[in-house]
């Protein structure tokens, strides 16, 4: 019993110190990461969510579209992402330095949607997805369900502010 405090000093240590360590490599890794300039001067990026897109991304995760919808464009090696359209170059911790919550989901049942506001037509394409390949119809009223309540022009508004179509430090664009 005379050892039983050199025993949970032990235990301790053997938790507290690689837990520390953990915590002090990902801060001295990602803690500075903040917005890059635009290789060409131009603005910086990640852009900050305009206030109608925050409002929407409150929306997305009321009705769970991260639950069938990620949203992080994965590696060549890791996927096909790039190939099929969903962004033209990988996701990287940068591109949710701003995010308070990072929506990553996880798993994909519908498509990846980090770059979905480059890949968009217009806002007309965003409600046609919303309603028929969301089937979220409810966010919709009138003939032919064809008004679109608060609720579905804010999830438009966000899903258009989606973009990772700019060159960051850490994933170029390919040209």
């Amino acid at each position: 019993m005379k050892n039983l405090n050199t025993l949970l000093a032990g235990v301790f240590l053997a938790v507290a110190l690689p837990f520390a360590a953990l915590v002090i490599s990902s801060q001295a890794q990602l803690g500075a990461l903040g917005r890059a300039p635009a290789e060409d001067g131009g603005p910086l990026f990640p852009s900050r969510e305009p206030g109608l897109a925050i409002q929407g991304r409150a929306v997305y995760v009321s009705l769970g579209c991260v639950n069938c919808h990620t949203q992080q464009v994965r590696p060549a090696g890791q996927g096909s992402d790039i190939a099929r359209g969903y962004g033209v170059r990988p996701s990287v911790a940068r591109d949710y330095v701003l995010q308070k919550q990072v929506l990553l989901g996880d798993r994909r049942v519908g498509p990846d949607l980090a770059n979905y506001g480059a890949r968009a037509k217009d806002v007309d394409a965003v409600h046609a997805a919303i309603k028929h390949n969301g089937g979220f119809s409810f966010l919709y009223a009138g003939d032919k369900q064809t008004v679109a309540s608060e609720r579905a022009v804010a999830l438009a508004a966000y899903l258009q502010s989606l973009r990772q179509d700019y060159s960051s430090p850490e994933a170029k664009l390919k040209q």
